[in-house]
């Protein structure tokens, strides 16, 4: 909680001045709010600042993102580039929702096709980066991304934690498109 609410307020100012231009570009709030599944199962809020247009998860590919979709705004394509869309998770950490490190939040429909190992993820708080992110993000098929979350689940530790914080400014740049299936195959 310390370090999500240091990097709020040290983030502050580019996390205004972001929401404004999607505010001042695109129709809409500039926080989107979308129901994901953390610890144990249970449902929480995610905060993102939105980067398509409003209600894209109803047009075209649904919930996949593909690069160069046609529903990201420009501001959205910037934002999405440098990562600062997730900067409001900081605020998921404070509430207590997520956690800095850990797998990333998913969809309940995910969840409900996870194997019993899959399920392992649940046991601890999603996180805004984790051992996926900084293996290959999106770029990563969907089952090489839960095996790397179930070994983080398996191994963490406060030494892997580190290690994983400084491999994450080099992992920003790797990717967040899942493509057409959304990150599962087909």
């Amino acid at each position: 909680m310390a370090v999500a609410g240091a990097a709020l307020a040290v983030a502050s100012p580019v996390l205004a001045l972001a929401a404004l231009a999607v505010k001042l570009t695109s129709r809409g709030p500039a926080l989107y709010r979308q129901v994901r599944v953390g610890k144990d199962g249970a449902d929480f809020e995610l905060l993102k600042l939105r980067t398509m247009v409003q209600g894209a998860e109803t047009q075209g590919a649904g919930y996949a993102v593909d690069r160069g979709d046609p529903r990201i705004t420009p501001v959205g394509r910037l934002l999405r580039w440098l990562s600062l869309d997730e900067l409001p998770q900081f605020w998921n950490v404070v509430r207590g929702d997520m956690s800095v490190i850990g797998p990333r939040p998913t969809l309940r429909y995910q969840v409900e096709r996870y194997t019993p190992r899959q399920m392992r993820r649940l046991e601890v708080k999603p996180g805004i980066t984790g051992w996926a992110q900084v293996h290959g993000r999106a770029t990563l098929p969907w089952e090489e991304r839960i095996e790397l979350d179930v070994w983080y689940v398996e191994h963490r530790s406060p030494l892997l934690d580190v290690k994983i914080l400084a491999k994450t400014p080099l992992a920003l740049f790797g990717g967040t498109y899942k493509g057409a299936t959304g990150g599962w195959r087909a």
